[in-house]
Formats: structure tokens, sequence, C-alpha cells
């Protein structure tokens, strides 16, 4: 955003280099083939110069300072005097130039005098209004990337507060199930401490990271679900599958645990057949993620969990994919079935 911005700043500066190049270069090319003399020249720089003066004096000063809600009265006046006494200047100026160094004139009466300061003073009160506007869109523009800048270090700090919370979340469903699995082989309990140790070390070092690559994310479920798997028996099928982008591609990382650990939670049944079906992949710029579980929702004595889980996921999204996603989700119209789908689109 900076570099965009000394990029239109330096535009700006070329802009008005030009615009008071043709201003002042203006009588040369005028006045060209009659041998002009340099005092004569300055002499008629006089008026770019007034308008280099309205213009400025409004766009560093008078629109900033006045040009307010409650002061747009102070601004119009001082704008007023300012352009008609300069105006009256510079009719006087030409006046006395044309007496210094005199060209062909019709005569000229009081209207005609009247007329040419008037004309003067337009010339002035239209650099005034041009500088004025400027003024304020640079003083939007300034807001606007102030705003930007903020939103986006609001939603950076929201992001890194929502990591905050889901590793305990995540840490704490992973150690109730190694509690679990410690009372029936303690074998396989060490193996899952093991994978257990592998998933925190991924969290330490590809969390904090902005994206990651879609691979570490799926190495990463698929441990996670190999240690889920461990609790539970032969009426669970829990299958994974992954098809690979043509092109390696970046994403924000843990964006399907919360989804993977909703489908753990709520589609096994420890009496009744159950299933979790998991499918990543990566479709023309788009990253799939397809989860559908059967589902056995918790009965209303059941208060585990807080239900932060997808309230997560809808916000990490909201920051990291705003407009760049779809996400569908919802129990099938019998009931039996959970099925979340989300698009990212890379």
């Amino acid at each position: 955003m900076s570099k965009i911005f000394d990029i239109n700043k330096n535009l700006a500066g070329a802009c008005h280099m030009a615009l008071w190049a043709f201003l002042f270069l203006s009588p040369l090319t005028y006045w060209r083939g009659t041998g002009i003399t340099l005092v004569q020249y300055l002499m008629y720089c006089v008026e770019p110069l007034f308008l280099m003066i309205v213009f400025y004096l409004n766009y560093m000063y008078l629109a900033p300072k006045f040009f307010v809600p409650g002061k747009h009265r102070y601004d119009i006046l001082i704008n007023l005097v300012l352009v008609t006494s300069l105006g009256i200047i510079l009719h006087y100026w030409k006046d006395f130039t044309n007496v210094v160094y005199p060209t062909p004139q019709r005569h000229t009466d009081v209207l005609d005098d009247f007329t040419r300061t008037l004309r003067d003073s337009l010339n002035l009160a239209i650099f005034a209004a041009g500088s004025t506007a400027l003024a304020l869109a640079r003083r939007w523009v300034t807001a606007d990337q102030k705003l930007k800048e903020s939103e986006a270090a609001r939603a950076k700090a929201e992001l890194s507060n929502l990591r905050s919370q889901i590793n305990p979340h995540f840490l704490l469903n992973t150690l109730n199930n190694i509690y679990a699995l410690t009372a029936i082989d303690q074998m396989r309990a060490q193996d899952a401490i093991l994978q257990l140790s592998k998933l925190l070390r991924y969290i330490l070092y590809n969390n904090q990271d902005e994206e990651i690559d879609l691979q570490d994310e799926v190495e990463f479920l698929e441990n996670y679900i190999n240690l889920m798997k461990i609790r539970f028996n032969e009426n669970v099928e829990v299958t994974f599958d992954y098809e690979p982008p043509a092109t390696p591609v970046r994403i924000m990382p843990l964006i399907g645990v919360s989804l993977v650990e909703n489908a753990f939670k709520h589609g096994i049944s420890p009496t009744e057949p159950s299933f979790i079906h998991i499918r990543i992949a990566g479709e023309d710029s788009q990253v799939i993620y397809d989860i559908e579980n059967s589902n056995h929702p918790k009965t209303e004595n059941d208060h585990s969990g807080h239900g932060i889980g997808l309230q997560q996921v809808q916000h990490r999204l909201d920051l990291s994919y705003p407009d760049h996603y779809e996400w569908i989700h919802g129990v099938s119209d019998d009931g039996k079935v959970y099925k979340s789908t989300i698009k990212l689109n890379i």
C-alpha cells in the first residue's frame, strides 16, 4: 500500500510541475518572434504567479483549515476577498505592463476594464475551487488509506487472537483422547503422544505463518485424523482423500482442523454405525474442503464444548478470504447426514 501511495504521490508531483511549466512558459509562446526581453517576460509571469499563490494557499492552508464542517463560510469569504483583490491588482499590473511595453490596443472604457477584472478574478476563483477540490480528494484518500490500514491491523489482531484460541481448544480435545486411550493400551497411548508432539511441532512452526503449503496442511490433518481414530472401534468408518492441485498452492493454516473436530464430535455414536468422509482437492484455482459425516447431535444434557469451532471457521474465512470463499454446510433433510463444503478461491 505504501508503494502505491508513493507512486501516486510522485505522479501528482509530476502533474503539478507540468501545469506550472505550461502556464509560466505560455508568455514565451504567445510573444514568440517579437523579441521579448527577460524583464518583459517576468512582468507577464505575474498572472501565473498569482494563480499559483491562490492555488497553493487553498491547497495547503485554507481548505485543510477552513473547508470543514462549521467553517465553510470562512473559506468562501476569505477566497472571495482574495480573488477579488488579486483580480484588481492583476488588472492594474497589466495596464502598467502595457505602459512600459506598449502594444497596439483598442480603446477601452470602464465597462471593458470591469469585464477584464471580472475575467481575471474568475480565473483565480477557478484555480481556488480546483485546489480546494484536490485538497478534499487528498484528505479523502489519506483518510481511506488510514482506515484500510486500521482495518488490516484489526483483522490481523483478530486473526492472531483466533489462532491463540484454536490451539488450547485443539490441545484439550486431543489430550482427552489420549487420556481415554491410556486406560486401554499404554503402548498405543505412547504412540499417540508421539503423534501429538508432531502436531504441536506443526502448530509451533507453521501456525504463525500467514500462509502455508497445502501439502503441509494435509499432512497435519492426516496425523490428526490418525490420532482421533485410535479412540473408535470398527463401527466407525473414517476415510481421507487428497487430490493435489496441478501446481503447489498456499493457504491459511489450520482452516480445516475445526471442521474435522466438529465431524468427530457430532458424527460418532457409541452405539450406532458412524462414518466420516473427508476430501481435500485442488481444482482450477480453488481449494475444496469437503467433509461429510453421520449426524449424531449432542443431547440437551451434554454440555461439552462451547460451540466456538464453526464460529471460528466463519470468522477466519471472513478475515483471510473476504469475498473469495463459499461455505455451504448443514444437515440433510432426513437429519442423518451433516455436510460441510468450503471452496477457497486462491
